[in-house]
């Protein structure tokens, strides 16, 4: 069966293990009931997940222009210590940027390569942990905006990752650990502002991801270079599909392409 459209970030379900959805704009493929079947991609253009046009795009799914223009671009985004909403101030929208940054927001300990620090929005828990292939993940604080939680992960990644090493984390090539007493350790560092709201009673989550096998060498997916590929889906972790000859695809990094995929 052949599908058409742009591709945006799985959508998940926290089941066991997690379930994967593929949407595009009139339809969705359940990716989970595709293991160990022949999976068919092939790139036909490029659409811009802002103002839909069919333009090139340039970072996290958006055209150059939307990428320097729009308030869901912002630096904040990226770096949340650089809100600026709970001062009243503004970077391109401040109604946006109200809306998204004085909300909840948690600060937490992942473990997917690595154990390493991170921040997002309350409202994305656990899809957040899930995204990063985290396989173990607690909360450390909860605050009432985006700046409080971007201060503290950066007082912390002084003494903890803030990246996953992405290999790694294919590979399944990671060890238990103790996020709890990771925690406790942390506490220490972060800044007086957050103390109030650490979080000293929740249990770890855990995540199981749908992989029949792990690359031993994953190799990254170009499809702007190859422009098509086919092969055997054998697994599914963050936002990657797995295949048998170890290549991996990242869907979320490769949002805003448009796509024929046949299954």
């Amino acid at each position: 069966m052949l599908y058409t459209g742009v591709l945006t970030k799985m959508q998940t379900e926290f089941l066991e293990p997690i379930q994967y959805y593929l949407v595009f704009k009139n339809d969705f493929i359940h990716v989970n009931q595709l293991l160990n079947k022949p999976f068919y991609i092939k790139l036909v253009g490029e659409q811009c997940l802002s103002c839909g046009l069919n333009k090139s795009i340039y970072r996290q799914g958006f055209c150059k222009n939307c990428f320097f223009d729009k308030p869901f671009a912002g630096d904040w985004i990226m770096r949340p210590e650089l809100s600026t909403a709970h001062l009243d101030k503004e970077d391109r929208d401040l109604d946006y940027e109200k809306h998204v940054q004085l909300q909840p927001h948690i600060v937490y300990l992942a473990n997917s390569s690595n154990v390493k620090v991170g921040v997002t929005r309350k409202s994305q828990v656990p899809t957040r942990w899930i995204d990063q292939g985290a396989h173990e993940a607690v909360e450390i604080v909860e605050v009432p905006n985006r700046y409080l939680a971007g201060i503290t992960e950066v007082a912390l990644k002084d003494f903890v990752a803030d990246k996953t090493n992405w290999r790694k984390m294919l590979k399944n090539d990671v060890e238990d650990e103790n996020l709890l007493e990771w925690r406790q350790r942390l506490k220490q560092y972060i800044p007086d502002e957050a103390k109030p709201y650490f979080i000293e009673d929740n249990e770890e989550t855990h995540m199981h991801f749908p992989v029949e096998q792990y690359p031993l060498k994953p190799a990254s997916l170009n499809l702007k270079k190859q422009i098509e590929y086919e092969g055997k889906l054998v697994g599914i972790k963050g936002q990657y599909l797995i295949f048998e000859d170890n290549t991996v695809f990242n869907i979320r990094s490769n949002e805003g392409l448009v796509v024929n995929v046949n299954i």
